[in-house]
Order: structure tokens, then sequence, then C-alpha cells
């Protein structure tokens, strides 16, 4: 999962009126943007799912709009961590109003600390 950092977002802090992109337009394409220059595998289903695997194996990244089972659990964004040396897996998910910048960032963070 290394990343360099010319890929990984710039920390900004936006004053109150730059913040109208912080809203859910359930457009993938940030998080979708970020993974594809990272050089992840991406596939996308014929029900408008993506799954991403990172190039390690390790991390598993779905956008799920389509799937039933996520719109049950109300969530679009399944994130799945395998740490390295047998360390106990977890899972984030996003809702349907997290905002596809917010899922990128945290994805962004996630690789740049796991590339340390």
């Amino acid at each position: 999962m290394n990343a360099s950092a010319a890929l990984l977002p710039a920390t900004t802090t936006p004053t109150v009126h730059e913040r109208r992109w912080l809203s859910s337009d359930h457009c993938a394409a940030p998080v979708l943007d970020l993974l594809h220059a990272l050089n992840w595998s991406v596939v996308d289903t014929p029900e408008a799912n993506c799954h991403a695997t990172s190039p390690d194996g390790h991390v598993y990244v779905g956008w799920l709009p389509e799937d039933p089972t996520a719109w049950q659990r109300n969530i679009v964004w399944q994130i799945r961590v395998q740490p390295t040396e047998g360390g106990v897996a977890w899972v984030q998910e996003f809702g349907v109003h997290t905002p596809s910048e917010a899922v990128a960032g945290f994805l962004a963070a996630l690789i740049a600390h796991s590339s340390h």
C-alpha cells in the first residue's frame, strides 16, 4: 500500500464558504480516482457496484450502491483491512450520506499510515 505524497490529498483548512463540497452526491469518483492513481485493482460489476483491492491484497474497498444487503444496513462504502503478521481484521463502513471526499480522506490517511 505504498503511496507517494504527490498522490495523497493535500492538507488544507477550508473556510466556512468553501465547505459546500461536503455533501453527499452519491458519486464514487473521489475514492475511485484515488484508488486508480495508486494502481489498485478495481472491478465494476454489471449491477454498478465497484470492488477494489490494494496491491498487497490487505485492503478491500467496496462501493455498493446497488447491493441490497448494504442498503439494508444503510451503507454504500465498506472497507476491510487484514493487517499483516496475523493481526485482527477490521471493517469500516460509511453510510449513504457520507461524502465520498470523506471516504477518500479516510483511505488516504490509512494508506499513508500503512506505508511507514
